[in-house]
């Protein structure tokens, strides 16, 4: 097996003891490792597809894995076979910023897609935590989002083409340098999202936007969700539109506030973090704007510095973690108009599991990551409180996960037209060899 897969990749490209980086995700915080036959890291699309018509050929599972930095399991190997590693699938095939756009391939990570475009006086928009680690083709196939995904749409809405290995072993375009093409069916947006089930994505073509001038964000405090939750209607009803639109609760707040710039006023039990963007005159008038809707019932508005309240924001889920050494976060998504019940839900299913509660997350798209802090030896409890968790945020016509995907952690819990799903799944891999046992339900 070994020796094969050397002669596609070259030997020192192929692990037979596979370390244990390479068997887990974050979720190896909750107890969850793989294991695989052998790694194996193609230098090009054309080796990947190689690879995978290798594996197909001999029945061989194959679990794609991008940077390792999901919440899922989705790329940690479960049957054995060939964790497929796209690390080395690390070239920016070309940036054109006459026209707004880049093709780079799976294994770039998202920080240095956005430090490109920023380079060159343009964005890209999606800021999914771990962004100096996680790889684009993971972002990809979790559909990944992020704080300013309420204005500017999460990852798949940026993606005009991808490139992807599909069973038995063929190398597929679909899409590509082109912002309109409705003339096939949409099978890029099959792939987006996907998980690494139905193809490996190999490269991408990406849109991107002309940098904004100014952002401006401004910081909310609030005695509590009754109070912040009514801020967050007051934003969207005025039809006022922020890059981003978020919250954090007291647990949260507490976790958290010690690494805030400045310090928090100690009665604040819930923030709202929203920012304006545009050209420098835009985003002023939209910062007031907002602040005049944040205002009431406010313990204060203010407005933090732009790199320290976001460096800030990002380790937040670090601090709320460390506060007991173990934490179970799953990211619900529920309808914004339910957003108070659910973070109150949080609470309360915490209390029915002897579990410290909290969450925070993306309040303008209603996507709360709920979390239950617990020892390490106690995750049984804590799992039972997750699952409790999407029973609830189904009941308020919401989603078991709003952008860290389904995975292996959440399979069971997948709810829908399943037979419609499992259709394609038969039909794109019909070995059932691409990620077994993630996404749909057994």
């Amino acid at each position: 097996m070994h020796a094969e897969l050397g002669s596609i990749v070259g030997p020192d490209h192929v692990i037979a003891d596979p370390p244990a980086r390479y068997l887990q995700d974050a979720t190896v915080s909750r107890g969850l490792r793989g294991r695989a036959d052998a790694v194996v890291l193609p230098g090009s699309a054309e080796e990947t597809a190689a690879v995978l018509a290798w594996c197909y050929e001999r029945g061989v599972p194959v679990t794609p894995r991008g940077g390792g930095t999901g919440f899922a399991g989705g790329a940690v190997p479960v049957e054995g076979g060939v964790l497929l590693s796209l690390e080395r699938l690390a070239r920016v095939r070309s940036l054109d910023p006459g026209v707004w756009r880049m093709e780079v391939e799976a294994g770039v990570t998202t920080a240095h897609v956005r430090r490109l475009a920023r380079e060159n006086g343009l964005l890209f928009p999606p800021d999914p935590g771990a962004a100096e680690d996680s790889q684009i083709g993971g972002n990809i196939a979790t559909n990944a989002g992020g704080p300013h995904a309420f204005k500017y749409g999460v990852t798949g809405a940026w993606v005009t083409g991808l490139e992807a290995a599909m069973a038995p072993g063929e190398l597929v375009r679909m899409g590509g340098p082109v912002r309109k093409d409705v003339a096939g069916y949409d099978l890029r947006g099959l792939l987006v999202g996907s998980e690494g089930t139905l193809g490996v994505i190999t490269a991408a073509w990406l849109a991107l936007l002309p940098a904004p001038e100014a952002a401006l964000p401004l910081m909310g405090l609030y005695a509590g969700p009754a109070e912040g939750c009514e801020a967050i209607g007051r934003v969207l009803a005025s039809g006022l539109v922020p890059a981003a639109l978020e919250y954090l609760d007291a647990g949260t707040l507490r976790a958290a506030a010690a690494g805030f710039p400045g310090g928090l006023d100690a009665r604040a039990g819930f923030m709202v973090l929203a920012e304006a963007d545009g050209s420098r005159a835009e985003a002023e008038r939209l910062a007031e704007e907002l602040r005049e809707a944040l205002a009431g019932g406010a313990l204060a508005v203010l407005a933090p510095d732009p790199g320290a309240l976001w460096r800030w924001r990002d380790g937040v889920s670090i601090a709320v973690g460390a506060l007991r050494g173990g934490k179970v976060s799953e990211d619900v998504a529920v309808p914004v108009d339910r957003l108070r019940e659910a973070i109150e839900g949080t609470l309360e299913i915490g209390r029915r599991h002897g579990l410290e509660a909290c969450s925070w997350g993306h309040a303008g798209d209603g996507n709360l990551h709920s979390t239950f802090l617990l020892p390490r030896e106690e995750a049984a409890r804590a799992e039972a409180a997750a699952a409790e968790l999407f029973e609830l945020a189904l009941a308020l016509g919401g989603s078991i996960s709003g952008e860290h995907g389904v995975g292996l952690v959440k399979r069971g819990q997948v709810r829908g037209p399943v037979r419609l799903h499992a259709a394609v799944k038969a039909a794109l891999d019909p070995k059932g060899l691409l990620n077994p046992q993630k996404k749909l339900p057994g």
